[in-house]
């Protein structure tokens, strides 16, 4: 179990009513409290969302807090400050003076940072502090107004030689403010990518959805993302872009096994984080098992670190891998269905 869900469990005396359990980890949490504890998760983690489900917990996988009332919520910290800040906001204005806030995390996953964000709404303690990690308690002394979501977005611009693209990005989302380097040493290579029908693996802020839809009117994107703040971030842009939003499939998925068949390519700055942990499984697989979701002479590309070792576990699967760069400490690895069909940079 979680060391943070161990001392929720330690401090459930607390907890009563209706509990709203915000980005509650994939455990036994919510099967060991105490039966007067009504509880109801809220994550934008797909696969933990598909576990709660399987588990037959009460859970939503959104962007905005459900749509109900509430005694308590207790908020599993996330990594990044701002979406910290949405869904304080979240809770706060859907909340009254009084009610009970508690938030827990681990020390180096910024729990402390947290109280103090939380410090700003009312009388806050410490719980608990044990394995690492803190619960915290505060009791509401102010209100404040919702806001809508649209409030929330971070926006850049992205300028090629074909076009200009202006990104909408929400809290949380991987490089909210500013295009990435991986993406950026990708981008030259997307207008070699095969047209058609194609895959976003990774989706986040849209970056490459949005690209990849403005270099041809007739490509189709499946944009596929684990996080809920993604896939409406990709939603936003597309929209921001006045790009024909009919041509963008949105799909919450756990992993590329997830993805639509029959592509013509699959596209990818591959996501190697899971909060605060590195976590390289979803794009290990990614590469291993891409080619069953394309078509003869289907198309993989992906831009990696210079140090992770892809291109061989393509090379295992497709016969052949091809670096089209390797620059500012990234690779763009591209591969093709069919061995024999292998383009020249151009």
């Amino acid at each position: 179990m979680d060391t943070r869900s161990e001392v929720v469990i330690r401090q459930q005396h607390a907890l009563n009513g209706r509990v709203l359990f915000i980005n509650a980890p994939a455990d036994q949490l919510i099967d060991q409290l105490d039966a007067d504890i009504n509880a109801t998760v809220w994550t934008w983690n797909y696969a933990d969302h598909l576990y709660h489900c399987k588990m037959q917990h009460n859970s939503y996988f959104a962007v905005e807090l459900p749509a109900q009332s509430f005694d308590q919520a207790i908020i599993f910290v996330p990594k990044s400050k701002n979406l910290l800040e949405y869904i304080l906001h979240q809770v706060i204005s859907h909340f009254d003076i009084g009610q009970n806030i508690f938030l827990v995390g681990e020390k180096k996953g910024g729990v402390e940072r947290a109280a103090k964000q939380l410090k700003n709404y009312g009388k806050t303690f410490k719980l608990d502090s044990a394995r690492h990690c803190q619960m915290w308690q505060a009791t509401l002394e102010h209100n404040i107004s919702p806001l809508p979501i649209e409030s929330w977005i971070k926006n850049y611009s992205i300028k090629t030689d074909e076009f200009n693209l202006e990104i909408c990005a929400l809290p949380g989302v991987f490089s909210q403010d500013h295009l990435d380097i991986g993406t950026a040493v990708l981008l030259p290579y997307l207008k070699q990518v095969k047209s058609g029908t194609l895959a976003d693996f990774g989706c986040g802020a849209g970056v490459l959805s949005c690209c990849l839809a403005k270099l041809n009117d007739h490509n189709i994107i499946h944009a596929l993302d684990v996080d809920a703040f993604a896939l409406k971030s990709t939603e936003l842009s597309f929209e921001r872009n006045q790009l024909d939003r009919s041509r963008l499939h949105l799909h919450a998925v756990t992993g590329i096994q997830d993805a639509p068949t029959g592509l013509d390519a699959v596209i990818s700055n591959p996501p190697f984080h899971q909060g605060i942990h590195t976590n390289y499984a979803a794009s290990e697989n990614l590469c291993q098992t891409a080619k069953a979701h394309l078509k003869p002479q289907g198309e993989l590309w992906i831009v990696a670190n210079r140090f992770l070792n892809y291109a061989s576990i393509i090379e295992q699967q497709f016969g052949q891998a091809q670096i089209k760069t390797d620059q500012n400490g990234f690779k763009v690895i591209y591969a093709c269905t069919s061995q024999h069909t292998f383009k020249e940079p151009q």
